[in-house]
């Protein structure tokens, strides 16, 4: 826990009471962030909602990651993915999302598709990859998250992807607290993908969730310039989307499902986190078995 005389979290290099320290107690950073940056830092109450529908989101995914086998198709996923929301009372927060509104439960991103794939008639099949991302919307608040599945064995360069991208998530998980700054994440995934001879896309962000599906801030995964301080009660999702090849991205005539421009594999973990006045919690761990 940060005292009165050890340096402000914001990162001015004055010492806390000096600098954001509450004064009589009270010190509206809220205010300050929103008018500056747009961030709507939670309260206490609200991040005790959110961090419960984030549990029921990863709940579900958990589960839908189970059933992604051999022979099974994406839609059967999504249609078991309704049922999942219907049992624990929560809404999919993608369904009817968006311009087009997007058609279904979740998103299921097979093998060259980086993000936003649709569930359809195709089955599971030895050597697929894919990523499942389920958000959830528990009496108005929402949790975001995502993870892969292999399917029997997978090439060197599949495997490579999924344990990067998964590297680089929690590598730059590890950086966040109060004071360190947005661009952080960025450089932290793409030093890991470089030394892996992979490469980052740029064009989808991660981003501030809990109170609407989408918040300020953006989260840009490459490196960039964005010297946001992190301060208590931002949540926001880190899901950087690593490729084998090119970091472009090209989106299908659906509008909605993004691939590689080569065909290569792309891969995507993603959590949602809170930040502690002493560091970090993640809020979509998977549950215990």
């Amino acid at each position: 826990m940060i005292t009165r005389n050890d340096q402000c979290w914001c990162g001015s290099g004055k010492k806390w009471k000096k600098c954001h320290y509450p004064e009589d107690g009270v010190h509206d950073l809220s205010r300050e962030y929103k008018k500056k940056y747009g961030i709507h830092l939670k309260t206490p109450q609200q991040i005790e909602k959110i961090r419960e529908a984030c549990t029921v989101t990863s709940r579900i995914l958990h589960k839908i990651c189970k059933k992604a086998v051999k022979g099974v198709t994406t839609d059967e996923l999504n249609t078991y993915a309704m049922q999942l929301h219907t049992e624990a009372s929560v809404i999919p927060a993608p369904l009817g999302y968006g311009h087009p509104p997007y058609p279904k439960a979740i998103c299921t991103s097979l093998n060259d598709v980086i993000c936003h794939g649709i569930p359809d008639n195709r089955p599971l099949q030895d050597g697929d990859i894919m990523n499942i991302d389920v958000s959830c919307i528990l009496d108005g608040y929402f949790g975001d998250t995502s993870a892969m599945i292999s399917v029997g064995d997978i090439s060197e360069e599949k495997q490579r992807v999924v344990d990067v991208s998964y590297e680089a998530l929690m590598e730059s998980i590890r950086i966040c607290k109060p004071g360190a700054r947005m661009h952080e994440i960025g450089d932290v995934i793409e030093a890991v993908a470089k030394k892996a001879g992979c490469s980052v896309v740029n064009q989808f962000v991660g981003h501030g969730v809990g109170i609407e599906f989408h918040e300020a801030p953006e989260v840009p995964h490459h490196k960039n310039r964005l010297q946001i301080p992190m301060a208590p009660g931002m949540i926001f999702t880190i899901e950087p989307m690593i490729n084998a090849g090119r970091r472009s991205a090209m989106i299908d005539d659906d509008d909605w499902t993004a691939r590689t421009v080569d065909g290569k594999p792309s891969a995507q973990w993603e959590h949602t986190v809170l930040i502690t006045e002493s560091g970090h919690e993640i809020l979509t761990l998977p549950p215990e078995e």
